[in-house]
């Protein structure tokens, strides 16, 4: 068997291709260059994307390649948004060298980055754009193919808005949870509740500022509860809190917490000043509600009688 360095070939350069014929006299060769692969773009190159994470065409994502971006309701706008509370040319995203800009067009009701009214701001990674309605989520860095399925992954269980779970994800975790409850006989408590009179809020002061109460609201009920406890945005206005281990007398001391905590509280809109307040319904898992749908009702009806005693209080099943 030849030796490898016999061959014709042996000693040709790496990245190139060579061919020889079989007549000694007449040599042809062909050169390929081989290109090293493209980079993946980098952390500081303009490769980035926007998400919509809340409102129209939810999961959508707009690539940001370095050239700008106009944000608003024309439909000449790069990134038409049809909303009343959008102006025709509402913002604009630009590539600045070295981090991408966001600048305000002068628009009716502003620009927000991380609920913050801004004129200009520069991004980064992780930053949620308020536009009329819509939240937008910016991304960047070396793998935004992954970072947006894990966003997609994360809007299948969270609400965009308030970022608590969703109704989806609650309904099935409720589902799992009363399984696991009725197996090994532990208690388990729903508290429903939702605000009073919240279509005044949304009438009087806009929607804008109705969507930045909820966002506060939840983030307030958010810090009280436990990691096991499950919090979601079950409805418009409407929040459910999924208790394990804790039976109803327990819950009714967690929810009056709740309603005295967000009694006392003044939510904020740019210089609007919103006081409200809270009905709450519970039930506890047992005879005659033994699956997920049975216990949401009955905490939802509780928390009707808790409208028709005239608001503000907590009311508790007695089935």
């Amino acid at each position: 068997m030849p030796n490898r360095s016999d061959h014709p070939n042996a000693d040709r350069p790496a990245g190139a291709t060579h061919f020889e014929s079989d007549r000694p006299t007449k040599t042809k060769t062909v050169v390929t260059v081989i290109q090293p692969p493209t980079a993946a773009p980098s952390s500081n190159s303009a490769a980035a994307c926007l998400v919509i994470i809340y409102g129209a065409d939810l999961g959508r994502r707009v690539v940001l390649d370095g050239n700008p971006l106009e944000i608003g309701r024309s439909v000449k706008c790069d990134l038409a948004i049809d909303q009343e509370s959008v102006s025709r040319k509402h913002a604009r995203i630009t590539w600045e060298g070295a981090r991408y800009k966001l600048a305000d067009l002068g628009s009716t009701n502003g620009s927000y980055v991380n609920d913050e009214l801004c004129t200009e701001r520069f991004l980064k990674d992780g930053d949620q754009l308020k536009i009329g309605r819509t939240i937008l989520k910016f991304m960047t860095g070396d793998n935004i193919e992954t970072a947006y399925h894990e966003e997609i992954y994360r809007l299948m269980t969270f609400d965009g808005l308030t970022q608590v779970h969703n109704k989806r994800h609650f309904h099935e975790t409720l589902d799992r949870e009363v399984s696991r409850s009725s197996r090994y006989e532990r208690p388990m408590t729903l508290v429903v509740f939702d605000i009073d009179h919240f279509k005044k809020v949304n009438d009087t002061h806009g929607h804008l500022a109705g969507d930045a109460l909820l966002r506060q609201l939840a983030s307030l009920v958010r810090g009280r509860i436990r990691r096991e406890d499950l919090f979601a945005r079950v409805g418009g206005e409407e929040f459910a809190v999924l208790l394990p281990e804790i039976d109803a007398n327990g819950a009714a001391q967690f929810a009056e917490k709740i309603r005295k905590l967000v009694e006392a509280q003044t939510f904020h809109f740019e210089d609007v000043h919103i006081s409200v307040t809270l009905s709450l319904g519970i039930a506890q898992l047992r005879p005659p509600y033994t699956t997920g749908e049975q216990l949401y009702k009955a905490a939802d009806a509780a928390l009707y009688v808790a409208k028709q005693s005239g608001r503000n209080r907590v009311e508790v099943d007695r089935a």
